[in-house]
């Protein structure tokens, strides 16, 4: 059996396969290429594709597609093998530079947003040397670029490598400033930590709901879900364990860091988690673990759930996106140091996120929001739909001491006794951590909790790059024309942060009246996608993007309309879900459950008028009185859907679905659950909760 060291990396085409395989020029003009982005010279491409395929058929493969991140969220792939034909009837293994650096997928059928007409079907892939090609089955896959024939980006990757390309142009201004001339490059680094469900296969494969739509739409509250708080961190059952195993197996071949995994709050909830590193390839991982976690699952009999919110009352999923800066010299810019009063530069990039996530918490909201999350943020589990940031005590106290002028009393690091004598003594951190903020320094990063858990990490990275490098250009321009870099920069960190300390909060997000305080501090309300995506196109968020060159106006326009269309097509699928499990799953068992109670009635009275009937009599008529309910409730449903459908904006046609037709899916499920808790469970046609959650033993 191979080892972790042996497995690790074995199925991509790394570094270390590179500097072995090409010849030495070559080697070195791609790494120039990857490094500083130069020009890839069509010979160094030929090489490149050549040693490429070699070691791609020494692994098994057969194929090789461009992979790519269309904006569906999910990855896209076209499979075209090796082969060759030659004049005497058999064939050579041939990949040229052309086929690795450039591919040409249908992009009519991919979400546009107006930008390609259904007729307008030229699309380009273009290889992204940053991300390491790799061998999956018999495929090679090679992480791509997709845009349209006119140049707009289409996908999720380009403009992430253009936020991270605006942000290292900035980052690098300001460690000039600090006589900093070793780094090279800044890059953001990232560590997703990705929650999900795993339910039996056989009860998912009774819900229509979980197929078409990735949640319950119905289902009443089991006796016991998440009370006991005994599934968080708690033993592995084996055939979870197993499913692990080789989960980790799998993606320690393909080179991702699967760092730490764990069961979740909520009964059939998981975690995994992986080292940092660069924001795009962190991207890329985070769509290799989804798809493995999908696919692995259902060698062990399971279902893997990603939706932000699968269950009703119990904790929905979320993904941690850990956020920092490093240079390529290995330096993390958001470390504080053991004296972070007087570390300038640390203090410098930290007032910069501080000014960043306030100037641009819309943004921030708007690269997290879906129908699914909106089941989610909030609701006493994850971070509120307000955004802020949290710092701690330490940093909090810092930050006051420069606001007021006042002088800072250094906290001294104490040593945690439990009283315990075999225990030894350990260092204690300076500040507790808040798990319902969402944007937390965590000691040196970032931690945005408000991804979901279904979503790519790209919309927010791109957000986040994009504005910390939008305050690093505002700070560089000041700081650069200063006649006394010290003095300026003690002034810029102390304007900066008064201006902006509205948006720190360290207390409790889930707290009412917190609501009522980030009013008055004039922080952001966003409860749901409708009301945040059309934050996208407001005049500063435009300038923004377009000022950086991480999106043109059209491609914002383009995603703007496509998050938007996203949202009411998947609530329209829920809804038309909806209607279909009542009206032919439903109704149907709850007239045959009505119809057996009246011929008990009718039954008991036959022998005789003495006997008890009660039971049976007043069930029926609960039952009856519900199904009337429900069936009122299908009828309401439909108009609303219909009424929904009939708005050609699609801004108006998202707020009718959020204020129509989602209040009456609420109330027919309201109904539907109540029918659940009376009606014999030889009739109720669907597992159940209680089934759902603690079916995988």
């Amino acid at each position: 059996m191979a080892t972790v060291k042996e497995l690790f990396g074995s199925m991509v085409f790394n570094d270390c396969e590179m500097r072995q395989r090409l010849p030495k020029e070559t080697y070195r003009a791609l790494k120039k290429t990857i490094d500083e982005g130069a020009a890839l010279d069509k010979s160094v491409a030929n090489a490149v594709a050549n040693a490429m395929k070699e070691w791609a058929v020494e692994k098994g493969a057969t194929h090789f597609t461009h992979w790519f991140q269309p904006m569906t969220g999910v990855t896209a792939e076209k499979h075209d093998s090796f082969l060759s034909p030659t004049s005497d009837g058999r064939i050579l293994m041939e990949f040229s530079g052309s086929e690795l650096v450039r591919g040409e997928p249908d992009a009519s059928s991919f979400p546009s947003g107006g930008i390609r007409a259904t007729f307008e079907a030229r699309g380009y892939t273009v290889w992204d040397p940053t991300s390491s090609a790799f061998v999956k089955g018999t495929t090679l896959y090679i992480p791509t670029a997709f845009c349209s024939y006119t140049g707009e980006a289409l996908d999720a990757k380009t403009p992430l490598l253009r936020s991270m390309s605006a942000l290292n142009k900035q980052a690098l201004r300001v460690l000039r400033l600090f006589g900093n001339s070793a780094a090279k490059s800044v890059r953001s680094t990232c560590g997703p930590e990705q929650e999900y469900f795993l339910i039996d296969k056989e009860m998912y494969l009774k819900r229509k709901d979980l197929i078409y739509t990735g949640r319950t739409l119905f289902g009443n509250k089991p006796p016991k879900g998440q009370e006991m708080e005994d599934q968080y961190f708690g033993s592995i059952k084996c055939r979870v364990a197993a499913f692990m195993e080789e989960l980790n197996a799998e993606l320690w071949k393909l080179g991702v860091l699967a760092k730490t995994q764990h069961n979740e709050v909520a009964p059939a909830q998981h975690e995994i988690a992986p080292i940092f590193t660069s924001t795009n390839i962190a991207t890329d991982h985070n769509q290799l673990t989804m798809e493995l976690l999908q696919r692995i699952a259902k060698k062990y009999g399971m279902i893997c759930l990603l939706h932000e919110k699968p269950f009703e009352g119990i904790n929905g999923s979320g993904k941690h996106n850990n956020w920092s800066l490093a240079t390529d010299t290995g330096v993390n810019l958001l470390d504080p140091g053991k004296t972070p009063h007087e570390n300038a530069q640390f203090l410098l990039f930290l007032t910069a996120v501080i000014k960043a996530v306030d100037d641009y918490q819309d943004l921030l909201r708007v690269s997290v929001a879906s129908a699914g999350n909106d089941h989610r943020l909030g609701a006493n589990e994850a971070p509120p739909a307000i955004v802020s940031v949290f710092l701690g005590e330490e940093l909090t106290a810092i930050v006051d001491s420069i606001t007021n002028g006042t002088s800072y009393d250094l906290c001294p690091r104490t040593m945690m006794q439990i009283g315990v004598d075999v225990l030894p003594p350990f260092p204690k951190d300076t500040t507790d951590r808040n798990r319902t903020s969402p944007f937390a320094f965590t000691g040196n990063k970032f931690e945005f909790r408000m991804v979901g858990s279904a979503m790519s990490i790209s919309d927010a990275n791109v957000a986040i790059n994009t504005a910390v490098a939008e305050a690093l250009r505002l700070f560089a321009d000041r700081l650069e024309s200063a006649a006394d870099f010290q003095a300026e920069l003690q002034a810029l960190i102390k304007e900066t942060l008064k201006q902006h300390k509205r948006i720190i909060f360290n207390g409790n997000g889930y707290d009412e009246e917190w609501v009522f305080e980030a009013e008055k501090r004039g922080l952001l309300n966003l409860r749901t996608t409708a009301d945040a995506i059309p934050h996208l196109i407001k005049e500063k968020n435009v300038e923004l993007f377009t000022n950086h060159g991480v999106f043109t106006e059209t491609e914002i326009h383009s995603r703007y309309e496509i998050s938007l269309e996203k949202y009411c097509k998947t609530l329209s699928i829920e809804a038309l879900t909806m209607l279909d499990m009542a009206k032919t799953d439903i109704l149907p068992a709850a007239s045959a459950y009505a119809k057996e109670l009246a011929e008990t009635v009718f039954a008991k009275k036959a022998v005789s008028e003495v006997v008890n009937a009660t039971f049976e009599t007043e069930l029926l008529s609960e039952v009856s009185a519900l199904t009337a309910a429900l069936y009122a409730k299908v009828k309401a449903l439909e108009s609303a859907v219909e009424a929904a459908e009939s708005v050609s904006e699609m801004g108006e046609k998202s707020l009718a679905y959020k204020d129509g037709v989602i209040p009456a899916m609420e109330a027919l499920r309201e109904a539907a659950d109540k029918l659940e808790s009376i009606t014999a469970k030889t009739y109720w046609p669907l597992p159940t909760y209680g089934d759902l959650l603690f079916s995988v033993i």
